[in-house]
């Protein structure tokens, strides 16, 4: 990866893109760290503490805003993912929606604008919630009578509205503009500026237990436990991630002419977790919809049901969301792989995988494996979604070590790392092809 990041920043385009992407990211942070007035943020962080498995620490993980709560970037991306979840749903079922998608260049460009707009009248939500669940926190803008305090709330939900639809632009400047996908890479810089606080904030909390020896130690081997056991998941998320079913393909020789043409085999690579960390994002944002709705009427009868048993430490919270990743999973492998079309293709070049019948056999044959690798991948992240669980109850709190590596968090850290580093190659490569011709 080092030596690639080198490389690039030897083409004067690339390195262009990467410093525009990295001021774009700068800026985002910066936002992270400006308070909405009249709010009090010390207050509000100590009474929602972000832990992975709380309802803020899933909303953090997902759109990158660690220690970014109470600030105008408090929504971040989340909006824009969820409109962007019922956009690929909507568009299987409304007919109108997937010929639009169908139609190249200009479709995509439709359906991007009315993700667009989604997002905003989600983030409109999303914030009126946030705003309800401040509570007594809220001191509120223009004072404290009932008047001003929903004067002071209405104008907050566009401030986060604002902030929300201004990382949104910067999401897309990024993808358009930069290296790699803004969306991920601003969700995967969120994560990172967590780890630091965390980890310094735990050691400074090893240091005031100076004076009690065995609380010490027991807390640095914690530590140390704990800093191996992430080393270990990092290597095991990038063995998983990068890990691939190749299927064989064999093309007929062909003679025309005077040539000869075909008689090579090719392999088509399938990805073991080809969703990536979709079907967990996906998941989440499924079950946390209804809980930051239920927030408008805190203390009502749907809101203490719901809370109870599909709240983040509700009763069958567990279970519902390693169904959903498993649902989600299916879901996106089949929208990113079609062994109907891949068999036609084989076909069409005069391919056949050995010991099967080209057509309607090799399709199915395509279908069993991948159903076989995504069954695969959603137990792989599902377990990585009951890490953080497992955590919290094994690990002492005091230490706060459970809110410096969130196992999706890692997961998401490790996929966008990946895929930025092969963006980069790629346009290396595309850079330095025509001087290999030469």
């Amino acid at each position: 990866m080092f030596k690639t990041i080198a490389n690039a920043f030897r083409d004067k385009e690339i390195r262009k893109r990467i410093l525009l992407t990295l001021l774009m990211l700068a800026i985002f942070r910066l936002g992270a760290y400006i308070p909405i007035p009249g709010l009090d943020v010390a207050a509000l962080n100590a009474e929602n503490s972000i832990t992975d498995g709380s309802f803020f620490g899933i909303i953090a993980a997902i759109n990158g805003t660690f220690g970014s709560q109470g600030t105008i970037f408090s929504l971040g991306i989340m909006p824009f993912i969820n409109s962007f979840i019922i956009m690929q749903l909507v568009t299987i079922i409304v007919p109108k929606l997937e010929r639009m998608s169908k139609e190249g260049e200009e479709g995509r460009k439709k359906i991007t604008q009315i993700t667009r707009y989604v997002a905003i009248a989600l983030a409109v939500v999303q914030a009126f919630g946030f705003v309800m669940s401040w509570g007594d926190n809220f001191i509120g803008l223009f004072g404290t009578g009932v008047a001003n305090k929903w004067l002071s709330r209405i104008m907050t939900v566009i401030i986060l509205t604002a902030g929300s639809t201004f990382v949104m632009w910067l999401g897309e400047r990024i993808t358009e503009y930069g290296i790699g996908n803004g969306t991920s890479l601003i969700i995967f810089i969120g994560i990172l500026s967590g780890i630091g606080s965390s980890l310094i904030n735990a050691i400074q909390t090893m240091a005031g237990q100076s004076g009690d020896t065995s609380a010490l130690m027991g807390s640095v081997w914690w530590f140390i436990g704990f800093i191996l056991f992430v080393i270990v998941l990092f290597f095991f998320i990038v063995y998983v991630d990068m890990a691939e079913r190749r299927i064989p393909v064999r093309y007929a020789k062909q003679v025309k002419g005077n040539k000869m043409y075909g008689g090579q085999t090719s392999n088509i690579p399938m990805k073991v977790n080809a969703s990536g960390v979709m079907p967990i994002i996906f998941a989440s944002s499924f079950l946390m919809f209804p809980q930051m709705i239920a927030s408008f009427w805190e203390g009502s009868d749907f809101y203490n049901w719901y809370a109870r048993w599909l709240g983040v430490n509700g009763y069958i919270y567990i279970p519902v969301l390693c169904l959903l990743i498993l649902f989600f999973s299916y879901f996106y492998a089949q929208i990113q792989f079609n062994p109907i079309e891949v068999s036609k293709n084989i076909q069409q070049y005069g391919g056949f995988i050995p010991g099967i019948r080209p057509g309607k056999p090799t399709s199915e044959y395509l279908a069993k494996i991948n159903n076989r690798i995504t069954l695969f991948g959603a137990i792989f992240l599902a377990i990585i979604a009951l890490i953080p669980s497992i955590l919290v109850a094994v690990m002492p709190q005091e230490l706060g070590l459970t809110n410096a590596f969130s196992a999706t968090g890692l997961l998401i850290v490790v996929s966008v790392a990946l895929e930025t580093n092969k963006q980069m190659e790629s346009q290396i490569m595309m850079k330095t092809y025509k001087g290999f011709l030469k």
